[in-house]
């Protein structure tokens, strides 16, 4: 579904990803983990166009997107839940829901995809007319994946979900998530919670200073030693 081949990106001198190469597959979950710094948020930026590829390519179902603009990656499937949620705050709940939707034409699939929504959130339907700032940030990550979703995504990016969230809520993000994959979404998420991650993807990759040193089915990188040494902090 999504392929990137020796995609390199770079911030001024400052050389971001180095031949990146990965292939998410259409139904399953990936995860790409790695340190702070490796270039992972830098990955999710190049693949919906936030960012640009200095060199390399970027395909969504066999098509090129490596050029296109965000909007057009967008339209084609392509949704990202950003790093610190980026709610609109003085937005409601449900304006934020809307400006999700803002390319579609379809009126009643949008409303349907609201209800969707609200089952996958019951506290979002609660707080529907409330201010996106006035919410919990837990809340607000839902509003985030929610917004992500009302783009009528086949492919969501999600950039550390589990950030700045209690344990209890980080394990009922990730359900949610499963969820979501189960009923059709593609999920392709970075996170700093390796071993949460893994558990939840069927696939992994390991970034390393811009470049992908290891991929595999997560339970083998789960047992890795190296891995479960270097990123998952156990013995």
């Amino acid at each position: 579904m999504l392929r990137l081949e020796n995609v390199h990106a770079h911030y001024g001198k400052i050389r971001a990803l180095n031949g990146v190469g990965l292939e998410v597959e259409e139904g399953r979950i990936a995860t790409l983990i790695g340190a702070n710094g490796a270039g992972k948020s830098t990955t999710l930026k190049t693949i919906v166009g936030w960012t640009r590829a200095n060199q390399g390519s970027i395909s969504l179902n066999g098509e090129d997107i490596t050029r296109l603009a965000t909007h057009k990656i967008v339209a084609r499937g392509v949704a990202l839940v950003p790093e610190g949620r980026e709610v609109f705050g003085d937005m409601t709940v449900m304006e934020n829901l809307e400006m999700g939707a803002f390319l579609r034409r379809d009126a009643a699939a949008v409303k349907q995809d609201a209800v969707r929504v609200f089952e996958l959130f019951p506290i979002l339907a609660e707080r529907r007319r409330q201010k996106a700032k006035s919410l919990s940030g837990g809340e607000q990550q839902m509003l985030a994946i929610s917004r992500a979703l009302m783009t009528d995504p086949k492919l969501m990016l999600l950039d550390e979900p589990s950030l700045g969230l209690a344990p209890k809520l980080v394990k009922a993000i990730f359900d949610t998530l499963r969820e979501i994959n189960r009923q059709g979404v593609t999920l392709f998420l970075v996170e700093q919670n390796a071993l949460m991650a893994l558990k939840l993807a069927q696939r992994g990759h390991v970034l390393v200073k811009g470049a992908i040193t290891a991929c595999n089915d997560s339970q083998v990188l789960l047992s890795d030693e190296s891995i479960r040494r270097t990123y998952l902090g156990l013995d």
